[in-house]
């Protein structure tokens, strides 16, 4: 192939987690795959969100753990330097913000990379700039979303940073407002929280972690406030001024809070119309692109990733790659099953969930019985101590017996929460799991002590 060629098999449109996957699998197949990017070949998870920010949090939780030796194991000195983290980010992680590996990871493997900003122009047709490329089977459109920007008087036209800003940070701001109590404003407050940031973070909903179970919001408040963090729940945001040195934000009730730097993190939206979805037959006005159990969309259409609406996560991206090159690939196999899609927020204490909330269950009509055990007084976190926060609760379909969610929250709640995600997955039997043994004294034992609390 080369540059000149405009006729494929296969036009995928963005090349982030699941455009990557499923594209990779088709030229390795043996498909001619144009793969279409205006950015960088690896998307946001890459870059600014997953790989990063993990950096980000390791290298802040090292210095919790090192505030935490007094008292426990002698004493320690901790003075935070950002330096090395941001050097980290850009060496290791980004490559500088290069996407020049995966970009010649997809090419050895057949993949053609047209770069800019592709547009669905006609059936099974991708116009990039002036060149047109037609898709012989049909089109992936994997373009991802974008930060979502509330309508707040007075922020458009500030210099506010959304993650993107955050992660490429090369030093910690004196002070931080965190508009957003979900995953990304949690994580980045507490991460430049440890490193000597004064942070007040501020969500509309009545707790932080509003998607997840109401125990998990007010455990991690309670610990953000410990660890010096202004936490501002229940309050919109109604004004923002910005002075040339600093932001002010006016709430709800009239209270103002200052800082050096605002960072916006308010969810994630997609933009169908700047791709021409509706030539394609789908609605642009939507908010997502529905798909069914194959990902397709429509005829010689298919969409994965956090455009389905489904679980903006990379796992979920890469899950439904795979789903999809298989139905382009006339291989058949499971269809997308979604009741046990696992998630984690990279606080610390880790919150980490599968399957329904209480909540859910209950809205669905479940006959729902709870479980909730404290991981401090668990064996395991008993013995832990400093920074031995967390909870486990369980959801059960009292009907059937078996879990239909889980929450793990604490020392490594995300990885707990895999014996919890292989249950809610399998239906697994409560009465089974009460009867199985569980590692002494292991964190997830506290499993064990959330199923007798069942009632």
């Amino acid at each position: 192939m080369t540059e000149y060629d405009t006729e494929f098999d296969i036009v995928v449109l963005g090349m982030g987690p699941g455009g990557e996957d499923v594209s990779g699998r088709l030229a390795e197949a043996g498909l001619s795959v144009a793969g279409v990017e205006a950015g960088l070949v690896g998307g946001e998870c890459a870059y600014w969100a997953c790989v990063p920010s993990k950096m980000m949090i390791r290298a802040s939780g090292l210095l919790a753990e090192g505030r935490r030796i007094s008292g426990m194991a002698g004493s320690a000195d901790v003075r935070p330097d950002w330096t090395p983290v941001a050097r980290r980010i850009r060496d290791e992680a980004t490559d500088d913000w290069s996407d020049k590996v995966p970009a010649e990871r997809f090419e050895s493997k057949g993949g053609h990379l047209v770069r800019g900003h592709g547009r669905i122009t006609g059936p099974r047709e991708v116009t990039v700039g002036g060149r047109v490329l037609r898709a012989r089977r049909g089109i992936v459109i994997a373009t991802g979303t974008e930060p979502a920007i509330p309508p707040i008087e007075g922020l458009n036209g500030t210099p506010y940073w959304t993650n993107r800003e955050a992660v490429a940070a090369e030093e910690t701001p004196e002070s931080l407002i965190v508009l957003g109590g979900g995953s990304v404003g949690s994580e980045l407050a507490q991460v430049f929280s440890r490193f000597g940031t004064r942070v007040t973070l501020v969500e509309a909903a009545d707790r932080l972690l509003p998607q997840e179970e109401p125990e998990a919001g007010r455990l991690l408040a309670d610990v953000f406030t410990r660890e010096g963090i202004a936490v501002r729940t229940g309050t919109k945001a109604e004004r923002v001024a910005h002075d040339g040195e600093g932001f002010t934000l006016t709430l709800e009730g009239g209270e103002t809070v200052r800082g050096t730097r605002l960072l916006v993190a308010t969810g994630r939206r997609t933009d169908l119309t700047a791709i021409g979805t509706g030539t394609a037959g789908l609605d642009e006005s939507a908010e997502f692109i529905e798909v069914d159990e194959r990902m397709r969309a429509a005829d010689g259409v298919w969409a994965v990733g956090d455009v389905t609406g489904r679980a903006a996560f990379t796992h979920v991206a890469v899950y439904q790659g795979r789903i999809a090159a298989r139905d382009i690939l006339g291989e058949g196999g499971p269809a997308a099953d979604y009741r046990a899609v696992p998630r984690a927020t990279f606080t610390d204490p880790e919150v980490a969930s599968v399957g329904l909330s209480e909540q859910q269950a209950r809205d669905e009509g479940l006959r729902v019985r709870v479980g909730l055990a404290a991981v401090d007084e668990s064996a395991r976190g008993w013995i832990h101590k400093a920074g031995n926060d967390g909870l486990v609760k369980l959801v059960e379909d009292a009907g059937r017996g078996v879990l239909v969610g889980a929450t793990s929250a604490g020392p490594a709640g995300g990885e707990v929460l895999g014996a919890l995600a292989v249950a809610v997955h399998n239906e697994v039997p409560t009465a089974r799991l009460r009867h199985m043994m569980y590692a002494y004294p292991t964190f997830h034992r506290a499993i064990e002590d959330a199923l007798e609390t069942l009632e």
